[in-house]
């Protein structure tokens, strides 16, 4: 009896362990420090920074399955798990020399890592970032090495992405992770520079700068090759100088619509997504940078390249007029919604913040201080195809 109360008396002196989930939790990139800010969206709150990511100057993160690891890609090479919960590094390697984006599988267990030097794409376990695969981005008679861009998961334990170099689109089937099965479209226009993927994950769409258009795999039908769609959209136009490129992989689609923006031109294009044929144009502000969805589809949020930076337009996806437009400060890099879509974050990089707005009223709820953000990154993209 007396160990009994014992015991019960070191129980109840023992200190309380509150455990949380990550499902209201994001991560924002700061790209002069090399460092992450994890924060909280239910309080709108900053939980604090982990350092030691090295060069994030183009960096960008996806999550584990459970949403407590983030897989930071950066621009050294570097692939970063991090653990937000504990907010530390838990493992980190250097894998290329210039890497530019990556992605999960649909399983959770490989991540994969494009790159810019040597080119090509490796593929990790996910749980201990072990080398599973290396796909060299190979192309021509004299075997030159791509740079790949637009890297993203799809259905089937596949990876796809696009080569800038060589002008076409590759399918890398992960079923069997020892011996990858790689299918190239060739041809597919000049310079594809991002993609995305459609949220039910059958369209694969890459957008060209080396021409005005753009390249569609359908991803239920293989066999029948890669499709051009908006071919010569800018015809008879002079092209604008492009200070930043556009950005495709945020997912701009609402309804039967695709929004998408135009290289070299200040519009944002409409796509009819059951024909994949111009249904319009938006004249907006300055050349779109990302154009991005609310989850419910109501609205489209657009940002800009420099000079015009410093500004948000909001779309009504009804009438496909523009409906708001917003100042919040210098340098808008990067938005990211938060999981139902009621607020969206936005990074302010030369005046060193965060800024919240709620996405009804367009009103800024709040600002966070952050040292020269970049990309934001919310939990929520551990269970969205593309994301």
């Amino acid at each position: 009896m007396h160990r009994l109360c014992s015991v019960v008396v070191l129980f109840l002196l023992m200190p309380v362990c509150h455990a949380r989930g990550t499902g209201d939790l994001g991560i924002v990139i700061e790209r002069a420090s090399g460092s992450v800010q994890v924060i909280e969206t239910s309080t709108n709150t900053s939980l604090g920074s982990i350092d030691g990511l090295g060069d994030l100057s183009h960096a960008s993160a996806v999550y584990s399955r459970d949403g407590r690891y983030a897989y930071v890609f950066g621009r050294d090479g570097g692939l970063t798990r991090l653990d937000i919960l504990s907010m530390k590094i838990d493992k980190r390697v250097i894998q290329s020399g210039n890497s530019i984006g990556g992605a999960i599988s649909q399983d959770g267990r490989l991540v994969a890592v494009s790159n810019y030097e040597p080119g090509g794409v490796k593929i990790f376990d996910a749980s201990t970032l072990k080398l599973v695969a290396d796909i060299p981005a190979v192309y021509g008679n004299d075997k030159q090495q791509s740079k790949v861009i637009g890297l993203v998961d799809a259905p089937g334990q596949k990876f796809i992405f696009s080569l800038w170099d060589a002008g076409e689109i590759w399918v890398a089937d992960m079923s069997k992770a020892d011996n990858p099965e790689i299918t190239k479209y060739k041809d597919i226009g000049q310079n594809p520079y991002d993609a995305l993927i459609t949220p039910d994950g059958r369209y694969y769409i890459a957008g060209l700068f080396g021409e005005d258009g753009m390249a569609l795999l359908d991803l239920w039908n293989l066999e029948t090759g890669v499709k051009r769609i908006l071919d010569g959209y800018g015809k008879g136009e002079q092209k604008l100088p492009v200070y930043k490129m556009p950005h495709l992989e945020g997912w701009a689609i609402a309804g039967n619509y695709a929004f998408v923006p135009a290289v070299g031109h200040h519009e944002v294009l409409v796509i009819d997504t059951l024909s994949w044929t111009e249904a319009g144009r938006i004249k907006v502000h300055g050349q779109p940078v990302f154009v991005m969805s609310r989850p419910d589809g109501r609205n489209i949020w657009v940002n800009f390249a420099v000079p015009d930076n410093d500004t948000l337009q909001i779309i009504d996806t009804q009438s496909l007029k523009i409906v708001k437009t917003l100042k919040p400060g210098k340098g808008v890099l990067h938005m990211e919604f938060e999981p139902r879509g009621e607020e969206v974050w936005a990074s302010v990089r030369d005046e060193d913040r965060l800024a919240v707005f709620d996405t009804e009223t367009f009103e800024q709820v709040t600002t966070i201080d952050a040292e020269k953000p970049s990309g934001i990154f919310m939990t929520y993209r551990a269970h969205r195809t593309g994301l």
